[in-house]
């Protein structure tokens, strides 16, 4: 769809979190997940020469929205961000989550530093979050959604929130599949093609 609409996507790009010696790999998430973004966008606009480096756009479903929001938090990469179905507050998954085995008071800062709820603030370019009414993902209930929303409208932050009704963590419904892919489409309509990753528009 994204294709026929003009767009170059890098579909399932390879950021792996690793630790090194004695290090444990989320020690380090940020800083690696930002070198991997930024080596993507290296690779398809300089030795592929195919996009625009100031409108490039980030999503992701789940984990991958999770990566979406810290990149919009911790770098300058992205003109515009689609996270779907996200955890964005990770003291609400205090004993573990994905690869991370320790508890949120055993990893403190480790917990608050991958939290992109608590970093609204470095934030400047619009987010849209899509999630379902009904998920039951024991780590991205629908309230992580809600409560990044608020958060990101108290701080200024361009956003968008669209609640699926029915939905759980997965999209089934033809009605809310082809909600997400219109949604998705006018965001980047407004913020990539057209708009450059201006943040200069209220919340919506």
């Amino acid at each position: 769809v994204f294709a026929c609409d003009g767009y170059a996507v890098l579909d399932g790009p390879g950021f792996p979190i690793v630790g090194e010696a004695d290090e444990e790999p989320n020690e380090t998430f940020v800083e690696q997940l930002v070198d991997s973004a930024k080596a993507a966008i290296d690779h398809v606009a300089g030795k592929l020469g195919v996009v625009d480096r100031n409108r490039v756009a980030v999503g992701g479903h789940s984990y991958g929205a999770f990566m979406t929001a810290n990149l919009l938090c911790h770098s300058d990469l992205f003109c515009c961000g689609i996270a779907r179905s996200g955890a964005y507050n990770r003291t609400l998954t205090p004993f573990g989550f994905q690869s991370e085995e320790r508890t949120l008071w055993e990893a403190t800062d480790t917990y608050m530093s991958m939290s992109p709820f608590l970093h609204v603030k470095k934030m400047t370019k619009p987010i849209l979050l899509i999630h379902g009414e009904d998920d039951t993902n024991s780590g991205t209930h629908t309230m992580q959604s809600e409560r990044m929303y608020a958060a990101l409208k108290g701080a200024g932050v361009p956003c968008r929130m669209v609640i699926l009704p029915h939905e759980k963590h997965g999209y089934r419904g033809l009605e809310s599949v082809l909600h997400t892919v219109a949604e998705t489409e006018a965001w980047l309509e407004r913020y990539c093609k057209n708009g450059g990753g201006s943040s200069s528009s209220s919340s919506d």
